[in-house]
């Protein structure tokens, strides 16, 4: 039987030999999975003898990945602003680059104030919002009863799910006409890859996410022309409507975005790479 040394040098070729760039790391991510360790203990503990039944369980992992899953699919949870999510094939995993947005409405969202996530997937942004604005009113939305179930359980697992309205909806189509004119934040995550481009994606992405979280039309911004019709009409006075978008695209998400209705305070906000990724606006007063 190998050691934790020995199978980690040889699940990380075999990773590197189907392409994989972060082979090593994502064995250390598979074997303390399997092990129920952290990764620190593999180092601590790496001429430890990994018993048979783990041994298999950790080469299935491996191949599983090798065939380019997604770790996150493997080991079935996400990390996102510090909180630990739940994911499955039915929702998109929950990106890095989308934290920057989310801390962004922290810093500037006040006490009570109403959100809604459209299109809340495993409900990362809606959860996270609810964890770190305690007194926030939060509306999860999404066209998709299988995802809003997943998010569903990760508000309960984090202990926020009395504090989020979860609601199946095209959009904004099913909020309630009372919430009209009175929510302060809408931030959508809306499929921004243009139809064309789906498949061009990384195995990871165009063979294992559900492309109806990714494809967002001809130019990738089909349902955003959809929503800011709707979000304007929801949104308060002086609300903000915060999006997040694909490479390129800042200037048609503007031009669906003109100044007579909407005024002239467009901020563009950059992700941890420097590349344009979210768009926030207020509606002018």
């Amino acid at each position: 039987m190998p050691t934790v040394r020995e199978a980690l040098a040889e699940a990380a070729q075999v990773l590197r030999s189907s392409g994989i760039d972060t082979a090593r790391l994502d064995a250390e991510v598979l074997l303390a999975f399997v092990l129920k360790v952290s990764r620190t203990d593999l180092y601590v503990k790496n001429d430890r003898v990994i018993p048979n039944n783990k041994l298999r369980e950790f080469l299935a992992a491996v191949a599983r990945r090798s065939r380019r899953e997604p770790v996150a699919y493997i080991t079935g949870e996400k990390e996102f602003m510090s909180l630990p999510f739940l994911v499955n094939r039915k929702v998109l995993i929950p990106r890095p680059e989308t934290e920057v947005l989310v801390e962004w409405v922290i810093e500037r969202a006040g006490d009570s104030q109403v959100i809604v996530d459209v299109g809340t997937g495993s409900g990362a942004i809606a959860v996270s919002l609810a964890t770190y604005l305690p007194k926030a009113r939060i509306w999860a939305v999404d066209i998709s009863d299988a995802a809003l179930e997943v998010a569903r359980e990760n508000a309960a697992r984090l202990g926020v799910r009395e504090r989020i309205q979860f609601l199946n909806s095209s959009l904004l189509d099913g909020i309630p006409a009372g919430l009209d004119g009175k929510v302060d934040w809408i931030i959508a995550n809306l499929p921004y890859i243009p139809s064309a481009e789906v498949s061009w994606l990384q195995p990871e992405v165009s063979q294992y996410e559900p492309h109806t979280a990714l494809d967002g039309g001809g130019d990738g911004l089909y349902l955003y022309r959809e929503l800011v019709i709707r979000a304007y009409e929801v949104l308060a006075t002086g609300g903000w409507l915060c999006l997040e978008m694909g490479t390129g695209q800042t200037e048609g998400l503007t031009k669906l975005l003109p100044e007579e209705r909407w005024g002239e305070g467009i901020q563009v906000l950059q992700d941890y790479a420097g590349l344009d990724r979210f768009i926030v606006i207020r509606k002018k007063t």
